[in-house]
């Protein structure tokens, strides 16, 4: 391979690791570096485990999860309690919540937050879905509303609680202890465990 395919593929990868999560082009750049330095000890076994994954991961057709079986793992485990949702955005807050087992129930996935701007409204959230689980059985006796604290998330919180008014079951949100503007995701265990205890009812 010539000198300009490998500069473009090299500069391809750099802006694919960019587009990563809290990662920029220079963080990128060093983060590629690191990893064609240690080939034999990171940049193999990487390319080994994202193969694996993208061949084996799948969506939890019950919750939304991700994970290498459908229902997932979470959604089979017969000591979570089945009376208790826990209503996420992302399955990255699903994740944090289960860092330290915080939760004993189980959960649905919304897959985003409502939006006017991205056009994202509750049939692509489907809501409708979330609204079909709640008989069971057995029935949901809680629906915990574990929105980020952040506009998008309490809009998206208020609605879901104004759809499941009058269903016999009880609404609550986290407590905020979870900061505005905050996300579950870069939140510490005993941050979340505390937000758990504090739920309160809403409406």
């Amino acid at each position: 391979m010539d000198k300009s395919r490998v500069d473009d593929a090299l500069a391809n990868l750099t802006a694919l690791i960019a587009r990563l999560p809290g990662l920029g082009p220079r963080s990128a750049r060093r983060v590629l570096l690191y990893l064609m330095k240690n080939r034999e000890t990171m940049l193999k076994p990487l390319l080994a485990a994202l193969q694996k994954v993208d061949s084996s991961l799948v969506s939890c057709v019950v919750c939304g999860n991700l994970d290498t079986t459908t229902p997932c793992r979470i959604c089979t485990d017969q000591k979570r309690d089945p009376a208790l949702l826990c209503v996420v955005a992302d399955v990255s807050d699903l994740w944090a919540l289960e860092r330290g087992r915080l939760f004993p129930g189980r959960y649905h996935v919304l897959g985003g937050t409502l939006s006017a701007f991205d056009g994202v409204g509750p049939e692509e959230l489907g809501i409708d879905r979330l609204l079909a689980r709640l008989p069971g059985p057995p029935p949901v006796e809680e629906v915990v509303l574990a929105m980020n604290a952040t506009l998008e998330g309490q809009t998206t919180a208020h609605v879901i609680a104004e759809q499941l008014e009058g269903r016999g079951v009880k609404v609550t949100q986290l407590a905020h202890g979870v900061p505005v503007g905050g996300e579950l995701d870069y939140l510490d265990e005993g941050t979340l465990a505390q937000a758990l205890r504090l739920r309160r009812p809403l409406g």
